[in-house]
């Protein structure tokens, strides 16, 4: 029988060209090992092989320093003047000299610590029970806040009731604040939370104005309703982000604000809006991407109302115009909203005398009951230059201390071993643990003052 055979080209890379393989009768165990040969795969050319680990190692690089693995943990940076209430709240404060640890893996990100916090607010948030009230306001706007009971006693046995204003366009029913008036009740405060005008999908708007950015009257009618309806209470007022610039704002307004009040605490505010508008036009820590989902989050607000608003049978400011209504379709960021829209509803001329006048800058030096201003250093939205304002501020006054934490994004605060975190934050624990210690202090000044004996002067 006649054979044939051919021969197979030379492989690129160096490789031994295979032997000659003949058509024809041949052992089967010659042609096993042949068909072997074949089928092996050659041998890699090291070069390659320095290729994948450049890439695994840039891949590695690059997670290492998204997630900021480097990063220490340590406990939060304090800033406050030597006083006998801040060594009475060091000593009673644990989580102030304590190293705040968040999930190994992701935690150190304050970009993933905002997002998980905007996403989802708290991990298994509780669904607290509570009553909706109903204040109408003197320009016709219908104010809403939640009121729940304590549920048990307070560790003082005192009536206290903590008044918490939400961040921007939040409200009572967002997983934050749900999770954070759960444990407070547990804790035994009765707590009285504000829905910002507009932010509940399904409350109307029943006058041509939403809330701002420092208007404080719904937050005041709330506070007078508390201290009207419960004679007995004291106060402990909290407030978020934006309801941080709130709270803070509406105490320094006046003396009057301030009475019955024990404390205030601010977590993640950036203090003054006028200085913070340059940075947060800006692309570094990704302000500027930030800026636009809230600008878009704005905007849906706004537009669900826009009948009220805008319509033709409402009164609404001489200043706002159907052309607003078109810049607001338009607007990419929360400025141009502002200044479109939001400085309008309570007459404002330009952006900056919005700014000016709604920040809680000027006012601040006003508050002399115990405030703690908390803010993160890796708060992707507060830009540390704003951070001078609470430190400069803490520098000088005794009533003031700020907590800095390396960690915490931007109100994550997030706890947790190494992927999954707890339902609690640290932030949560921390505004409790504080107003604890406020309440021990001012039972503590109470009870000393009661059992002083005048000395009478001997003849």
């Amino acid at each position: 029988m006649a054979t044939c055979e051919f021969m197979l080209p030379p492989l690129q890379y160096g490789w031994e060209p295979l032997v000659a393989v003949r058509s024809g009768p041949q052992s089967s165990s010659g042609s096993t090992l042949k068909m072997s040969a074949m089928l092996e795969t050659p041998e890699l050319p090291a070069v390659f092989d320095g290729v994948k680990l450049a890439a695994v190692a840039a891949v590695l690089y690059v997670i290492v320093r998204c997630l900021n693995l480097k990063s220490p943990t340590a406990p939060p940076e304090l800033i406050y003047r030597d006083s006998a209430l801040a060594r009475f709240l060091l000593k009673s404060c644990p989580l102030l000299t304590k190293e705040y640890i968040p999930p190994l893996i992701w935690g150190k990100s304050g970009h993933i610590q905002t997002a998980l916090y905007g996403k989802m607010g708290r991990v298994r948030s509780p669904h607290p029970y509570g009553l909706r009230k109903y204040l109408t306001m003197p320009d016709g706007a219908t104010a809403t806040f939640d009121l729940f009971e304590p549920r048990s006693e307070h560790c003082i046995g005192e009536d206290v009731t903590m008044v918490i204003c939400p961040g921007i366009a939040n409200h009572s029913e967002k997983q934050y604040i749900r999770t954070f008036v759960d444990y407070a009740q547990k804790n035994g405060y009765r707590c009285a939370v504000l829905n910002h005008l507009g932010a509940l999908p399904n409350i109307e708007l029943t006058s041509p104005r939403m809330f701002t950015y420092g208007c404080t009257w719904e937050f005041g009618a709330m506070v007078n309703y508390i201290k009207k309806t419960y004679p007995q209470t004291q106060l402990v007022v909290v407030g978020f982000s934006l309801g941080g610039n709130i709270v803070c704002k509406y105490l320094g307004e006046s003396q009057a604000n301030q009475e019955r009040v024990l404390c205030c605490v601010s977590v993640c505010q950036g203090y003054s809006a006028l200085r913070a508008q340059e940075t947060f036009m800006q692309w570094d820590q990704c302000r500027r991407f930030y800026n636009f989902l809230m600008a878009d989050n704005m905007k849906k607000i706004i537009l669900s109302h826009r009948q009220v608003l805008f319509g033709d049978n409402t009164k609404k400011p001489q200043s706002l115009s159907d052309t607003d209504l078109s810049k607001l379709y338009t607007a990419t960021s929360l400025m141009q909203i502002d200044d479109s829209v939001m400085r309008k509803f309570h007459g404002y001329n330009s952006l900056k005398e919005y700014y000016e006048e709604e920040s809680c800058l000027h006012y601040l030096h006003g508050i002399y009951v115990p405030l703690l201003l908390v803010n993160a250093a890796d708060d992707p939205l507060v830009h540390e230059s704003l951070l001078s304002i609470p430190r400069a501020l803490s520098e000088k006054r005794e009533n003031v201390m700020h907590v800095l934490p390396l960690h915490g994004g931007h109100l994550g605060f997030f706890e947790g071993s190494v992927l999954f975190p707890e339902p609690l934050t640290w932030m949560d624990k921390l505004v409790v643990q504080y107003a604890n210690a406020i309440c021990q202090w001012e039972k503590t000044k109470s009870h000393c003052s009661d059992t002083e004996q005048p000395v009478s002067g001997q003849e």
